[in-house]
Order: C-alpha cells, then structure tokens, then sequence
C-alpha cells in the first residue's frame, strides 16, 4: 500500500504535490483551531502562570530533538511515507485528549494533562516532521521549492484568516452565553481541530514517495549524525537559524499573553489583529517565494529578518507606561509588517536548508537543522517565562522635561516594564543573528538592494492602481525605502 518507487511520472509528482496542499489546509485547520491565541487562553483559563506558557511554548521546539534519533528509524525503514502516516495519527489523537480535559478531570489537574497530551503530542509530530522534511525534498522539484510551497502557505493562511476569525467570535460569544462553562467551548474548537489532523492523515497517505537516494558511505551513525556540523557552511546557517529562533521565541510566545494582561484586550480584537497579520502575511508570500527562486533565500531573509527584529522592538512602545492614544495605532502597524517580515522569513529559512542539504544525506542535515533549531526554541521562552516574574515590578524609563516659568512639560519616550524588558534582549540577540546570515554562501545569492528596488516597483504597482495619491503610495513603501537607504550607509 505504501510502496516506495524508483522514479515517478510527471503525472504523480503533480498528483502528490495537489495532495500535499490539501494536507496544509488541513493542517492549518487543526493549528488554528488547536494552538496559538486560543490554547494560550485555554492555558490561562485552567491557572497556567508565565513560567506554565513558557514551558508550553517550549515543549514542540524542544520535541523536535527526537527527530536525530529518527534518522535511525528512517534508514533503517527507508520509507517515509509509512512513518509518517502512523506518526502523525498518534500525534493528533492528543488533540482529542486535549478537548475532553474539562470532561474528565478537575482544573486544577487539567493543566498536567494539558502539559502532557502536548508533550506526547509534538513528540509524535517530531518523529514524522523528520521524514516529512526529507521525504519533501525529494518529491518537490528543486527550481520550483521557492513558488511551491509560498502556494502551500498562502493557501494555507487564506484558510486560516476566516477560520480564526470564525473561532473568535464563537469563544467571545459563547463566553456571554455560558460564562460558567467557558472551557466547554475551548474544547468543541479543538475537538473540529482533531477531525481536521485526521482528514489530514488521510491526504498524506496519498502522496507517492520516490526512493531514498543510497548514501555514499556507509557511515556509522554518530558520524553521520555530526556530518552536518563539520560542513563549514551548514554550520554557519544552524548558527544564524539557531540564534534567531532563540530571539524569535524568547519574545513571541508571550505577544498574546502581553495583550490579554498588559493592554487588556478582549479576544475579539486580538484575532482581529492575528487576522491583519496573516492577510499582510498572505499578500507578500507570493512575492517572497518568486523572489526566493528569482534572487536567493538568504536575500529575501537579509530584508525581511532586520524588518520582523524591528517589529519586536516596537512592542515595547506600545505602553508609556499604559496604553496611550498610540497603542493600537502602534500595534496595527507591527502586526501589518510582523506579517509582512514572517512570510519572507519562514519561506525563505525553509528553502535555505533544503537548497543547502545534499541529496543523500538530506535526513541527516534537515534533523540537524531541526534539533538546533528545537534547542534555541525551547529553552528562550521557558527563559522568557521566568525573566517575565523576574521583572514582575521592575521598571525603567526615560523621559524628557521642559521646565519654564509657564508650568512643565514631561514628555515619556522610554519606558521598560516586565514584558518589555525580554523583548528589547530580543531584539539585541535577533541583530546578533543577522550578522551571523553574513557568513553563509548560498549560489545565486545577489545584494538585498537589488531585491529591495525589485520589492518596491512590484509593491509600487498595484498601489498606483489603487490610488494616484503620492502620500499614499509613500506611506505603504516606505519601510522599504528606509530599509534600502540603510543598506547603501553600510557600503
């Protein structure tokens, strides 16, 4: 049933292709409805402290090191298809554990149950990931990875952005129906996301797997395992991908949590938010993935990293020191180009490290890629999670004073409070891995302005269409333009 072969037909790569977009809008449907906002929400519902969301952010990434033990599993089977399959139903089933949490224990115990069903959850999902990822790059023709999967995500996100929508007014009001029983509708959502995983098996049972490539040596496997690392160029990319997993989700898991505590905002305005997000997200993955395969990953991540680094920053202006005729302004702004940044970002890092693994020996530099990526992203929130009660009453800000005979005037332009203080580290340790993107070589890879001048004219078109309004064309490409004049100072 689920025989390998040699070599497949144009007919089957495209028929496997179709059905791997199917399997990510199904996957997107059971994230939506799973994670994210609203396993955040269901977390603290059930008593989860920062250091409880840190952890829970921590456990996928961390999950992610059982996938260099995999590597054992998948040559010894050398078929992926199967591993995958049967690693992905165990995975999804917890969503379902997960659901029936207020149906079988108190809440008190529900959050261990929580931390566990997720924990077996992304172990599940680690194992498969591993022989997803190399079973991938055999399947989907090299000059086509950039515009193929920036199609798999963009209608993956086009799905998501309703869905979340959809998902949100339904928490909000079933909220105002049953108050009392308010982690009875967390679990409906996740239960409609465990049926869509499931659907998703299905799909990914349908895909044909060509035959792993024989490897050159026969290796043992400690030495195959620490190949990748020996590769001076592979090493300097886990290096940068590495760091900038730990800035990215030293600060990230806690966005949600910063807007529900901090700004308290109700839950209908952060999906909105998320939604604008993905839309920006949506409108620039096409754009990214003709670049990808046009100019080089690492062009595409030479912009879109130091804009998404820009945007974490920019949370810590959101208070002075509470909310303030800005903050949702402010907070718009950064969810416009935080979509923008992340769509250039997770493309082009995914492509980069298939582009970089050879064939035969992709399993063992997509697992090593994998488990560093799962070691930085693990241990920063669990981290953030603690810095977060460690600067719990600490505060630092820096204002301006005017002083006359007339009164005073104060004007705050600083000011660092709990939250704040992680993501301005952050931020230092986000600048710290773009110069570590310096040192990787990547063939065709061209200077970030030709790609900025190519961004600006494509962004420059429709924008003209729209509205023959020089302030509004200005508006909408000047964070280009800024990023553009930066890149000439360096030179």
């Amino acid at each position: 049933m689920f025989a390998v072969k040699d070599k497949l037909t144009e007919e089957e790569v495209q028929s496997g292709l179709r059905s791997v977009i199917k399997d990510g809008l199904t996957t997107q449907t059971m994230a939506t409805l799973t994670g994210g906002v609203f396993l955040v929400a269901f977390a603290l519902k059930l008593g989860a402290s920062n250091l409880v969301i840190g952890l829970l952010a921590a456990i996928p990434p961390l999950a992610q090191s059982i996938q260099i033990p995999s590597i054992y599993l998948i040559e010894k089977i050398r078929n992926r298809r199967v591993i995958n399959v049967w690693a992905a139903a165990s995975s999804r089933i917890f969503c379902l554990v997960i659901a029936l949490i207020p149906f079988l224990v108190s809440i008190e115990a529900g959050l261990v149950f929580l931390i566990v069903a997720i924990l077996l959850h992304t172990a599940f999902a680690a194992v498969g990931c591993c022989s997803w990822n190399s079973w991938m790059r055999d399947l989907v023709p090299e000059d086509r990875l950039g515009s193929f999967f920036s199609k798999r995500m963009s209608f993956a996100t086009g799905l998501g952005i309703p869905l979340s929508l959809v998902a949100g007014f339904y928490i909000d009001y079933w909220k105002k129906l049953f108050p009392d029983y308010e982690l009875y509708g967390y679990s409906i959502l996740f239960f409609f996301g465990f049926l869509a995983g499931m659907l998703g098996v299905y799909f990914i049972s349908t895909i044909p797997e060509p035959r792993m490539a024989p490897l050159d040596i026969k290796a043992n496997f400690f030495k195959l395992i620490l190949q990748p690392f020996n590769e001076h160029n592979f090493r300097m990319l886990l290096i940068f991908l590495g760091s900038w997993n730990f800035a990215v989700n030293l600060a990230a898991p806690f966005f949600t949590v910063y807007m529900l505590k901090r700004l308290q905002l109700d839950m209908t305005f952060i999906i909105a938010l998320l939604v604008l997000s993905q839309i920006t997200n949506l409108a620039f993955l096409r754009i990214w993935g003709r670049f990808t395969d046009r100019f080089s990953n690492k062009s595409v991540l030479g912009i879109c990293g130091p804009l998404f680094i820009g945007c974490v920053l920019a949370w810590t202006f959101t208070t002075l020191p509470e909310k303030y005729v800005l903050t949702m302004p402010l907070l718009v702004t950064i969810h416009i180009f935080m979509g923008i940044s992340t769509a250039g970002v997770t493309l082009a890092s995914g492509n980069i490290v298939l582009k970089l693994a050879p064939k035969g020996y992709s399993t063992t530099y997509l697992a090593a890629n994998s488990f560093v990526n799962s070691l930085a992203a693990g241990i920063s929130p669990i981290l953030g999670g603690k810095l977060a009660d460690l600067f719990t009453g600490c505060e630092l800000s820096w204002t301006l004073k005017w002083r006359s005979p007339g009164g005073e005037l104060i004007i705050p332009t600083l000011n660092l409070q709990q939250w704040d203080f992680f993501f301005f580290i952050a931020f230092l340790i986000g600048l710290f891995s773009i110069h570590r993107l310096a040192m990787v070589k990547e063939v065709g890879e061209v200077e970030e302005g030709i790609v900025i001048n190519e961004l600006i004219s494509v962004v420059k078109r429709p924008i003209r269409n729209f509205s023959t309004a020089g302030g509004l064309r200005h508006m909408i490409y000047y964070p280009f333009l800024v990023v553009k004049h930066l890149k000439r100072r360096k030179k």
